[in-house]
């Protein structure tokens, strides 16, 4: 396979970003950026060296994959049409607004042998990465993502729009069906909710503990993890992961004499970068993508359970 033909749809803050990185991307060559305001596209698309287009089907033909990151209520619309028209898609998550339109994008997609990958970022962070070999059987799991207000994302509440990150990572982290979900929030600034906590029961009795704020006064990404021979808590935001574990006659904290702990850093990386470098990876050598279409379904399926509970708790 030559050199691959990249499209982005959708140039706002992080459709923009995306065509940067195929701008930069060895074996691939940027055709075109879409925005329906011709002046955000022109903008990008003077900055990455490229065409823009108000109307992506102009590109039809001309593209053999696209990242799509137009707002939520167009996803499935936007995917549908390029999929049906043979080109691999990179679609942000939420992965479409409800689910029977996620099952006809991935539908479309296994019956015509294209990519369908969805944007779960928090999967490329390398102290995520740095899970394999370590986890096990979790117990219990704790997560923290809060964030001041931006009035982008906010065509969805915080559920879809922060915590499904989170969502995402714990159903790669605990393989078994959800039995209970709890939850609870409320609007603050928005006319979404805009905090929420979700209570998640595994079928093997895992707990999860899940928190998203978008009206916080400080950024917070951390997970915490337990299970029988290891404490593990992850920080996001700094790459960082720490894995304690209980060993007779280590003496190494004070107070804790049977315990001791591993510490890693990882350098700054690229998350955005690793997901397009994996998508455009899958296209070529057709592999399965690392966030598939099916990931993004379960995702949304969860928060839109952990939702239902909320409208409950919101409308009284």
């Amino acid at each position: 396979m030559g050199v691959l033909r990249a499209a982005v749809i959708g140039v706002g803050y992080l459709g923009r970003f995306h065509a940067q990185k195929y701008r930069d991307h060895d074996g691939v060559a940027l055709v075109g950026v879409v925005d329906a305001s011709p002046a955000r596209g022109s903008e990008v698309a003077a900055e990455v060296g490229c065409p823009s287009f108000v109307d992506y089907r102009e590109l039809f033909g001309q593209v053999d994959l696209v990242s799509v990151a137009v707002p939520t209520q167009h996803h499935h619309a936007v995917a549908k049409d390029c999929l049906d028209n043979g080109i691999h898609v990179l679609l942000e998550k939420p992965i479409t607004q409800t689910v029977a339109e996620a099952d006809e994008l991935i539908r479309i997609a296994d019956g015509r042998n294209l990519v369908l990958q969805v944007g779960h970022l928090e999967r490329f962070n390398p102290a995520v990465k740095a899970l394999q070999g370590v986890l096990k059987n979790p117990l219990f799991i704790e997560s923290h993502r809060l964030a001041p207000f931006k009035p982008r994302g906010t065509d969805v509440n915080v559920v879809l729009d922060l915590m499904i990150h989170d969502i995402d990572i714990l159903l790669s982290l605990v393989r078994h069906p959800i039995t209970t979900v709890n939850s609870v929030g409320l609007p603050v600034l928005s006319g979404e909710v805009d905090i929420a906590n979700a209570r998640l029961q595994f079928a093997n009795g895992c707990v999860a503990n899940v928190t998203a704020s978008r009206a916080s006064r400080e950024t917070l990404r951390k997970i915490r993890i337990f299970q029988q021979d290891a404490y593990i808590a992850i920080d996001y935001q700094n790459r960082s992961i720490a894995i304690y574990r209980r060993q007779p006659g280590a003496n190494l904290i004070p107070g804790l004499p049977d315990i001791v702990v591993e510490e890693r850093t990882f350098a700054q990386g690229d998350a955005l970068r690793d997901e397009i470098d994996a998508f455009v990876a899958a296209v070529r050598d057709g592999t399965p993508p690392v966030v598939s279409g099916e990931d993004g379904k379960r995702a949304l399926e969860v928060a839109m359970q952990i939702n239902s509970r909320l409208w409950h708790e919101v409308s009284g």
